[in-house]
């Protein structure tokens, strides 16, 4: 049976030290891929930092390896952005996937409902957090409490 390991991804919508941190997840990505036997990468894909985990993760499967490793993009629910452009997002992810206990939530709350559920079910929760406030902090503090191995990019 293989071995899957889950790493999802949340930060910030805006990224201070840009480069720095894409150094950062270039080098994660990279270890993740040589080191597992199959990797599993969630993002939300709503902020800066969501752009910079995909286009590491997709440099990485056309640099390094594409066999053993998934690029989910995990919405809280159905996006016109996606419905309106199935082809492109379908050809840029490896898979995209409405998480259910997102999309039967209160609009207000499908975010974290989502956030959650992908900590739920990650090994790994790799986040980008400098303020103790906002939908990213929230997560952290959310995946430290579940027991999570958590890395925070922005104070690591």
């Amino acid at each position: 049976m293989l071995d899957v390991y889950t790493v999802s991804f949340f930060g910030h919508r805006q990224v201070d030290r840009f480069f720095e941190t894409e150094e950062k997840v270039t080098e994660l990505v990279r270890k993740l891929i040589t080191e597992k036997e199959y990797v599993e990468f969630l993002i939300g894909r709503d902020g800066e930092f969501d752009q910079i985990v995909a286009s590491t993760v997709r440099r990485a499967k056309r640099d390094i390896r594409d066999d053993n490793n998934e690029l989910v993009w995990v919405l809280a629910y159905p996006k016109a952005e996606y419905t309106d452009n199935v082809d492109s997002f379908d050809e840029y992810y490896d898979r995209v996937e409405v998480c259910d206990e997102a999309a039967r939530s209160h609009p207000k709350a499908a975010i974290q409902v989502r956030n959650r559920s992908m900590v739920d079910r990650s090994d790994l929760v790799v986040c980008y957090v400098e303020h103790e406030s906002g939908g990213a902090y929230q997560t952290k503090a959310y995946a430290e409490k579940s027991g999570k191995t958590v890395i925070n990019l922005a104070t690591d």
